[in-house]
């Protein structure tokens, strides 16, 4: 395992379905990494009168509510982890981009945590993925546990990281691994030939994997990698940064993906 993975899980909850969806994946990655998982709930609180006071003392009370269920979910999903609360004032993608820096991982659900209920992806998703100091899984569809770790390698460099996040998650999971590189020219026999080469050398780092690459003639990597992942438990994308901007870091690869995968994705940097 890599340097981070003793560092905490740190889990953004609200009340959400998808919320308790994402803290259940986030508990059982705490249990193989056998750390502790911490879920985070964000609350902006403006002056108010007097008389309001009440309203913000039951909004206080559905915050702690909801971080009480987290904890039991997570505490049933994976028995005997070591789970910690926190309520912190301030917007959910600034706590949580603050948190990354010492943070192992970051799970999110795909929406909520004040973003628009009917999206397909919230805009504190994509920030968070776009400029975390760690790799963050974004929480959608459903983890098949039967499934491959399908990483996508982006032959520039820029999938090292991704690769050896998806082969570290894999090995944890006894899972098989894809990995698949999307290409536009002719030569399919070549790309294959390279992409094996390449997956060859990081094979023999992890020997108990099964591990299949697979060269896709195709100018849209978010399709190609889609297209793979059909029965994946889950989706692995590097990128070239971090920055504030989502659309200029995570690019239409990892947009596309965080919008219409079917199972959690993992944005590695």
């Amino acid at each position: 395992m890599s340097a981070t993975a003793t560092r905490p899980v740190v889990a953004g909850v609200d009340a959400s379905a998808v919320s308790f969806a994402a803290i259940r994946w986030a508990a059982m990655e705490a249990a193989h990494r056998d750390t502790t998982l911490r879920l985070l709930h964000a609350c902006v609180f403006e002056a108010v009168p007097p008389r309001a006071h009440d309203e913000s003392e039951l909004l206080l009370e559905h915050v702690h509510r909801a971080l009480r269920r987290g904890a039991e979910i997570a505490r049933e999903a994976a028995p005997g982890i070591q789970v910690e609360t926190q309520v912190r004032l301030g917007l959910a993608v600034d706590l949580l981009l603050a948190e990354s820096a010492d943070a192992g991982l970051v799970v999110l659900g795909s929406h909520g945590l004040g973003g628009l209920r009917g999206a397909l992806i919230g805009s504190v998703a994509l920030r968070v993925a776009a400029g975390a100091a760690c790799p963050v899984v974004v929480v959608r569809g459903h983890s098949r546990p039967g499934g491959p770790v399908v990483v996508g390698l982006d032959p520039t460099g820029a999938g090292e990281h991704a690769l050896r996040f998806g082969l570290e998650e894999a090995a944890a999971r006894r899972a098989p691994v894809l990995v698949v590189h999307a290409f536009h020219g002719d030569d399919e026999a070549a790309e294959q030939r390279n992409l094996e080469t390449h997956v060859e050398s990081w094979a023999r780092k992890y020997p108990a994997l099964e591990i299949t690459a697979q060269a896709v003639r195709d100018r849209t990597p978010s399709r190609a990698l889609l297209h793979a992942a059909t029965d994946a438990r889950l989706i692995v994308v590097g990128t070239r940064g971090r920055g504030p901007v989502a659309g200029g870091v995570l690019g239409s690869t990892g947009n596309a993906l965080l919008a219409h995968a079917t199972c959690p994705v993992a944005v590695v940097h």
